[in-house]
Parts: C-alpha cells; structure tokens; sequence
C-alpha cells in the first residue's frame, strides 16, 4: 500500500523495435495496458508521465518482466509476419464508455487482413449515426496494433485518420495485405 493507504499498481515497460519504428509496450498485473507508437526519448517521457499520473504508479522500465515478455514475443512475430492475432491478457482501464465498447467489438470481430468502416463499426455497437464518436473512439485507443483500429476505414475507400500517422497505418495495413507495400 502506498502512504494513502491505497494498492499501488505497479506498471513496466519496454520499448520495442518494430518495423514501423519504436512501440513502447507497457503492462500491469491485469494485462497489457498501453502500446505508443513513435516511441523516441521525448514520446516516450511524455507517455510515462501519462501513465504515472493516470494509474498512480510510476512505471517501471522492465523489459524482463513476466508480464511483459509474452507481449514482446508476439509484437516481435506479428511484425515477422508469422502472427495474426494477439492472444494477451488487456488491461482496459485507460479507456472506458462506448470508446471501450467500441474498441472491444473492433478488437473481436475485425481480423487480420480485414477492414471495417467508421459507420459500420458504430452500427454494430448499437450506434449507426456515431461514425464521427466511433473516429474519436479509434484516436482515444490506448491498444494499437493489439486493437487494430489500423482496420478501420472510411466508407468511400479514403484510408482515415490515424494517431500514428497515415504512413504507419498504411505500413500495418500492407503488413496485413490490405494494401500494397509501398514500392520504396
């Protein structure tokens, strides 16, 4: 317990070198809790900073940790090409409301090498005129790539917004065979 008498959770991370540049991989005892994209010194602080002050725990770096190592594993083979899925443990309490409920129906019913549109993803949550909500929802993702919000799309066939930039989404979305690798 802290001096608050509160549990204190304690939270590790890792950074990991990806074939769309660093991730940083974050996790507690309830699962993996965070994955940042970009994840250079400055991206990096700024994100612990966040956990810190949202979980109450200063994060650990701990690349060896149990907790972390299965998450690297499978980054490391879904970025090979050798996974398709992510089978984790997810620590969902950096989100919550219908952003949560949106991001585990994506995170369930959307698989590799697939894609769904903002509408159709809020209809299937109950929600059909949300497609701007369900936009916020995908940027508010605490889980890329573990919760592929790279999948979702505009309707027309415009490739979206994405928190990790249009060139990452369009690296996982070639990585996936959605799109065509870039040709340089």
């Amino acid at each position: 317990m802290d001096s608050d008498g509160r549990y204190e959770q304690r939270v590790v991370w890792a950074a990991v070198g990806t074939g769309i540049g660093p991730l940083l991989l974050a996790a507690t005892k309830e699962g993996l809790v965070n994955v940042v994209f970009h994840a250079t010194d400055e991206v990096r602080d700024k994100a612990l900073e966040r956990l810190a002050s949202r979980l109450g725990s200063e994060p650990v770096e701990d690349p060896g940790s149990p907790l972390l190592a299965e998450a690297i594993r499978q980054f490391d083979a879904y970025f090979a090409g050798e996974r398709h899925s992510f089978e984790l443990p997810l620590d969902w309490s950096l989100i919550s409301g219908f952003n949560r409920e949106v991001l585990r129906e994506l995170a369930t019913t959307v698989p590799f090498g697939t894609v769904v549109g903002y509408g159709d993803l809020a209809g299937r949550v109950g929600q059909p005129g949300a497609a701007q909500a369900v936009g916020m929802a995908m940027g508010a993702n605490p889980l890329p790539v573990v919760v592929p919000c790279h999948r979702v799309v505009e309707s027309g066939g415009g490739i979206g917004g994405f928190g990790g930039g249009l060139e990452t989404k369009r690296r996982l979305l070639a990585l996936e065979g959605v799109l065509p690798e870039p040709l340089f």
